[in-house]
């Protein structure tokens, strides 16, 4: 089981780089996704025709959100709380005096930090909304009601994650064409050029890697 978690820890990194910032150690995470990886594993099964990171993913998005919702709502550092209220203070104050809203460039000097700061120190202010609230009056569908079904949006994870792990794994010029063919939207003939090959090259390079990256995918 350990080699398992092991050869899967990028599918599980990548993963809990999608809860950063909430005031919760990567490591804890990662450890609280490997449980989640466990889990899926002992359930696993060859016959269900799904391959292992697909079948993986709810399982270690569910153990670290199981994780945060049983440890409270999102927790934010004292320094952050601290700077939340002088921004609220400040803002009384100046509202008070012009009767105009302060801007955060304007927060960001006066208080003398930087205004990613005061932007996150605001965004920490906000209530969490229960992702089983109605969104509103005239509709009485909850926020989890509108969210995209799981399957896709784990199918999308997965996919991107493969193809980004696929993408890593080429020779430099293998990679430079397809970052310019499919992120760039270079024709052959542009690429050639870039490249210094001919057209002819770049296609048939191009056919080897995709029908390459097909096989992995499906395998």
């Amino acid at each position: 089981m350990s080699r398992l978690v092991e050869n899967n820890q990028g599918l599980i990194w990548n993963i809990v780089k999608r809860f950063t910032g909430r005031g919760y150690e990567t490591e804890d995470l990662y450890q609280i996704g490997c449980m989640g990886f466990i889990k899926a594993m002992k359930r696993f099964c060859v016959g269900y025709e799904v391959q292992v990171s697909t079948y993986a993913v709810p399982y270690i998005l569910g153990e670290i959100k199981r994780y945060i919702r049983d440890d409270g709502m999102i927790k934010v550092s004292r320094s952050t709380k601290e700077l939340a209220i002088k921004i609220r203070e400040l803002q009384k104050e100046y509202l008070a005096k012009t009767g105009e809203e302060i801007t955060i460039l304007e927060m960001a000097e006066r208080l003398k930090v930087p205004k990613e700061e005061i932007t996150y120190a605001m965004d920490s202010l906000r209530p969490v909304s229960s992702i089983y609230e109605e969104t509103s009056d005239d509709d009485t569908r909850s926020i989890l009601d509108k969210m995209p079904n799981v399957k896709d949006e784990t199918n999308h994870i997965v996919n991107k994650i493969a193809l980004k792990q696929l993408i890593e794994k080429l020779e430099d010029r293998e990679k430079q064409i397809i970052l310019l063919r499919f992120y760039k939207d270079k024709t052959q003939s542009e690429v050639a050029k870039v490249l210094g090959i001919t057209q002819v090259q770049v296609s048939r390079i191009e056919k080897k890697i995709l029908n390459s990256m097909k096989l992995k995918l499906t395998c």
